[in-house]
């Protein structure tokens, strides 16, 4: 069985890492867009090699059993689409992302105009260290089909349905008290230590919520929102698109995307990720700074 992984980030490389273990005969291939930038291009190429996994080009997925896109949010339909005339009937294209619904029933149109098969699957944890085994959410006309091969693999899956859509649009609610806790965190905090509070509102904050685990948990999310902001606004906009689809604020979750985006990326070398105090000393200096 051949594996082709439509991006080869994080996400890809667990799960190409745990599978190969669970059945050492499945063979893999990828392709990712940092190939194409000079400035990138080697560390995808050694990320891919060292673990024997083929560089593909585009046509090569037309050989590929299973197509696993794991690409960044704001990609997800134009790798496909990248992708459309190698799509090939008899294939199933399985889509991790994390985007709204209707991005994945555009998805499924594409994929199944091709005659191959589509399966909305959402991933409802960080996918180390259990890769391929974290927990998912799947959705789509071919579960039935493909159950058996997830469950030989030994995926933790539960079935949400029959329509693409079904198991994202749970991962998109989900996300946004999730990742809107974040920023709450992030704001309020910065906001206390810029304003010379940052001990009364810890210390409160800590009493009122003291089953949150503070200060713990606020180091936790500053070192989130710094570490994954980009990829995680991102995930948010797609979250904004959901809740606004279903006539609700997305405004609201336009913002959280927004305090993603501005906290992603910041400089976390040389910190103690367990201090709450160096984390958000470091980023309000970015975050006025910017």
């Amino acid at each position: 069985m051949l594996i082709g992984f439509l991006g080869f980030g994080e996400a890809a490389r667990a799960f190409q890492e745990t599978l190969v273990v669970q059945d050492p005969n499945l063979r893999f291939m990828a392709w990712d867009i940092k190939l194409q930038d000079p400035t990138t291009a080697q560390d995808m190429k050694t990320a891919m090699e060292t673990r024997g996994v083929t560089i593909a080009e585009p046509a090569g997925f037309s050989e590929a059993d299973w197509i696993v896109s794991a690409v960044t949010a704001d990609q997800s339909f134009l790798a496909l689409r990248g992708i459309q005339d190698h799509i090939v009937q008899g294939q199933v294209v399985i889509d991790i992302n994390s985007v709204s619904p209707g991005r994945k029933r555009e998805s499924a149109s594409l994929v199944e105009a091709r005659e191959a098969a589509y399966l909305d699957m959402a991933v409802m944890a960080p996918v180390h260290p259990r890769g391929h085994r974290t927990p998912v959410l799947i959705a789509g006309s071919i579960v039935e089909k493909v159950i058996p091969v997830l469950e030989r693999l030994e995926f933790d899956f539960r079935n949400m349905g029959d329509e693409p859509g079904q198991a994202t649009a749970i991962k998109m609610v989900r996300s946004v008290f999730v990742k809107g806790l974040e920023a709450i965190t992030v704001e309020a905090l910065l906001a206390a230590r810029a304003s010379g509070c940052f001990e009364e509102i810890s210390t409160s904050l800590a009493k009122s919520f003291s089953g949150l685990g503070w200060p713990e948990f606020a180091a936790y999310e500053f070192e989130r929102t710094m570490q994954h902001g980009k990829r995680r606004a991102a995930e948010m906009r797609e979250s904004a698109a959901t809740v606004r689809a279903l006539g609700l604020n997305g405004d609201l979750v336009d913002q959280i995307a927004e305090t993603q985006d501005l906290m992603g990326g910041i400089d976390l070398s040389d910190l103690n990720r367990d201090s709450v105090e160096e984390l958000v000393d470091r980023a309000l200096a970015a975050r006025l700074k910017s």
